[in-house]
């Protein structure tokens, strides 16, 4: 199964553009810190990741203010260049 549940704030919203098949899309800045616990050790957990919201999704996430909070979920694949990894946000839970 291919699906991710992630915390994180918005910190770059792209401008609305369109695939080849004409649905919106909107490429994402997202940023995630928490404390989680391995081998029962804290250690504390930053980072950032790329996303795209494609389809409806567009317009819950247009609506979310940059630095917002909030639950992202969807899946990960390959970037089209084949370097690294996108986050495809298909579900929205402002916090």
């Amino acid at each position: 199964m291919n699906r991710l549940v992630l915390s994180a704030s918005l910190v770059e919203r792209g401008v609305l553009r369109y695939t080849p098949a004409g649905l919106p899309a909107l490429d994402l800045g997202l940023r995630h810190e928490s404390t989680v616990s391995e081998d029962g050790q804290p250690r504390k957990v930053s980072m950032e990741m790329r996303a795209v919201g494609i389809g409806g999704i567009t317009q819950p996430l247009s609506a979310l203010a940059l630095g917002s909070q909030a639950t992202f979920a969807g899946f990960v694949t390959s970037a089209r260049n084949g370097r690294g990894w996108i986050f495809h946000v298909t579900e929205l839970e402002p916090s």
